[in-house]
């Protein structure tokens, strides 16, 4: 269904111990003793989005094109956007303006030397501006950042701003924002843009709800993941909590077929494609 439409497809490249959900039991003093594996990854979905003719923004960690720019490098050659994820997977709402203007600065810098072209795309680490952080919309469009996807309109525990707008908007600071897509009903949004909800959900549901989106919204649908989420032998970390491990663990065996269900069933074309 909708076929015509072309929807845009983004990873937030980021490693198994990045993540904000093993923050409180991984230090990132520490991160230099885990044996990374998203070069591995990343490769192996970059060949997915080319089996299935799809192209798309990956927002890349500064750590991480740090650790692998020949990774970044293909990502750019194989004609896919590169785009900031910040450096340190710190969230917004926990750094000051100077400490995020120095954190995404670094990532954007670090990040145009390697593919030798302007970065113009921007994602908070977990969706992580909201009405106490406005500030940082000011930051990055002082940066030279044409648009940010930091934000996702549903109520969450740990990121969410359920009111703001749900689709692409231009903000007051000059900057455009892409929210992930939400299904609206009348007790709220519901998220259908990806991670967790992807993986929990059985794909025939996914695709009626996101099939439901596009016949009401006539919006490009915008779909975010992970390439840990590709990779059910990653190792397991210890200490975190029940919630924490479940969302992280749950449904990664069946993650890649749903993920090749996903490519074939919608044109997938990055953000700048998509909406600049």
């Amino acid at each position: 269904m909708k076929k015509d439409i072309i929807n845009a497809m983004t990873v937030d490249v980021e490693d198994f111990f990045h993540v904000s959900a093993f923050e409180s039991v991984i230090d990132p003093k520490d991160w230099h003793t885990f044996a990374p594996r998203v070069d591995r990854n990343t490769k192996h979905l970059l060949d997915l989005f080319e089996q299935n003719s799809a192209t798309a923004t990956f927002f890349v960690l500064g750590w991480v094109a740090d650790k692998y720019p020949e990774l970044i490098k293909e990502i750019a050659d194989r004609g896919h956007e590169v785009a900031s994820h910040g450096f340190s997977h710190r969230r917004a709402t926990s750094q000051t303006p100077m400490e995020f203007r120095e954190d995404v600065s670094r990532s954007k810098n670090l990040l145009e030397d390697i593919i030798g072209k302007e970065v113009v795309g921007y994602r908070a680490p977990s969706f992580s501006i909201g009405y106490d952080n406005e500030w940082a919309f000011d930051e990055l469009s002082g940066l030279g950042f044409k648009y940010s996807s930091s934000t996702y309109p549903v109520k969450h525990d740990l990121y969410g701003v359920p009111d703001w707008p749900r689709f692409c908007h231009q903000r007051k600071e000059g900057i455009i924002e892409i929210p992930i897509s939400t299904i609206s009903k009348n007790t709220g949004n519901t998220g259908i843009g990806g991670g967790g909800f992807f993986r929990l959900y059985p794909y025939w549901l996914s695709k009626q709800r996101i099939n439901k989106y596009l016949k009401e919204e006539s919006q490009p649908y915008n779909f975010y993941f992970h390439p840990w989420e590709i990779d059910p032998e990653q190792p397991k970390v210890s200490g975190a909590g029940f919630k924490s491990k479940f969302r992280h663990y749950v449904n990664l065996s069946k993650m890649e077929d749903k993920l090749i269900r996903l490519l074939n069933d919608y044109n997938w074309k990055s953000f700048s494609d998509v909406y600049l």
